[in-house]
């Protein structure tokens, strides 16, 4: 197939802007489809978005909340991880509507629809959540680093600041060496947890009976404050700009049906991806509640308290070391996302360009200063706390990514023939609505001591 370079004037219609260059102008259209042949070769060509997006469920931060979670409250917080998940599969699929059927990543769409006192306002909340996001990867990739290797926080913190020569090398070899490369450490993580889970021998009907819903999540503030945590490492907003831009990487055509079939494609990479994703998301949980719940270690929230108790819980040397090679994966995944995420923020809210590079160097330092001052100040113990709030950071800034991605998809004058479904518009619109419910519910209960 051929790719599309812009939308076509009848997708223009309702937009404030024309839509200028297209999203990611260096990857844009990169990679083939197919226009014929069986189903799973198409689908094969479109493999890939939806794994990149897969990683926010593998952010250290994401860590720290489950560890924490899973270690006070056992398995009940499953429920949490299910629910988010559901969440994150029905707007992840209106992203790829967004990108496909719309030809705009969600930045570009909001500077296209709204005026510049609302789009800049919402491109400053997109960089909040992304500082935030790399702020739980520098913590995480230090701890990682120190744990394996004995580096010190403060240094590994400086260290994770060269990751941007990797991000870099990956873009010179093309879009699909780092959607292998995303791929390859995914499994690596995946191995390490079902090793670990199989050492732990969690009760597996307790599992189970985590996954169904509990009121104590809305009773207990405690609760709720880790269940925020959990919504917002999981369901997190940089990634609904992402995903928006990167189905744009390929060449699915320009004709209604070509983009019909693209959606739909786009649509079942990311659900596999993010139901894979909650496997690893949920083994976290399951081995903090199999492991320190059980053994009454109630207050594990530090991923080094994690390291060290893991052995002599588990019997074996292996299951640290382990944990210890996830993290630094995970946090080195996390890292090329924040990359891409923030390449398409920038470009698409104020068409501002930067060499990627220099982007990268911008929101890591931002994101170092506040890490080492919490590690040199607090220490160790400081760095688990940190990690959690980030990702309330992360839950509180959701609804300013939330509410334009449901509006714009369910505006038939902006999408044309690719309008979102009314179910879907439907239900999207609940889980924004629960979003920010959840979030007023957490700032009163704080703010009132409650």
């Amino acid at each position: 197939m051929t790719s599309d370079p812009a939308p076509t004037p009848e997708q223009t219609t309702g937009w404030r802007l024309s839509p200028g260059e297209p999203s990611l102008a260096g990857m844009f259209g990169t990679i083939p489809t197919r226009a014929k042949g069986p189903f799973w070769r198409k689908l094969i060509a479109f493999l890939g978005p939806g794994y990149l997006v897969a990683v926010g469920y593998m952010d250290p931060g994401n860590w720290a909340t489950s560890l924490a979670g899973g270690s006070k409250y056992g398995y009940a917080l499953l429920t949490v991880a299910l629910v988010s998940n559901i969440m994150a599969v029905v707007l992840q699929s209106l992203c790829t509507r967004l990108g496909v059927g719309a030809g705009r990543d969600l930045a570009q769409a909001c500077r296209d629809a709204y005026p510049r006192w609302v789009s800049w306002p919402l491109w400053l909340s997109a960089e909040i959540a992304i500082t935030a996001t790399d702020l739980a990867e520098v913590i995480g990739t230090a701890i990682g680093l120190n744990l394996l290797f004995g580096i010190p926080l403060e240094l590994g913190v400086v260290i994770t600041a060269a990751d941007v020569f990797l991000v870099l090398a990956l873009q010179a070899f093309g879009f699909r060496w780092i959607e292998a490369f995303v791929v390859a450490l995914l499994g690596v993580i995946a191995a390490c947890f079902a090793i670990q889970i199989a050492m732990a021998d969690p009760d597996w009907g307790a599992v189970i009976r985590g996954f169904a819903p509990t009121t104590r999540v809305l009773t207990e503030p405690g609760m709720l404050y880790l269940a925020l945590g959990i919504l917002g490492a999981t369901v997190m907003p940089h990634n609904l700009y992402l995903h928006s831009g990167l189905v744009q990487t390929r060449g699915f055509g320009h004709s209604p049906a070509e983009k019909h079939e693209a959606i739909k494609l786009a649509t079942i990479d990311s659900t596999i991806a993010l139901t894979f994703a909650l496997t690893i998301n949920a083994s976290i949980l399951i081995l903090a509640a199999a492991t320190f719940h059980h053994a009454g270690q109630t207050d594990v929230a530090e991923l080094d308290q994690a390291h060290a108790f893991l052995a002599p819980l588990l019997g074996s040397t292996l299951a640290p070391t382990l944990f210890g090679i996830a993290l630094l994966a995970c946090g080195l995944n996390s890292t090329v996302t924040a990359t891409l995420a923030g390449q398409i923020v920038m470009e698409g809210f104020i068409q501002f360009r930067i060499k990627p590079w220099l982007r990268r160097m911008v929101t890591r330092l931002i994101a170092i200063v506040p890490a080492v001052v919490v590690t040199i100040i607090a220490g160790e113990k400081g760095t688990g706390q940190l990690l959690i709030l980030s990702q309330v950071v992360l839950s509180l800034q959701l609804p300013f990514a939330v509410v334009p991605l449901v509006m714009f998809t369910a505006s038939r004058a902006k999408m044309g023939e690719f309008v979102a479904p009314r179910w879907l518009s439907v239900a999207a619109a609940m889980i924004a609505a629960i979003i920010i419910a959840l979030n007023i519910k957490l700032v009163f209960d704080y703010a009132t001591g409650g």
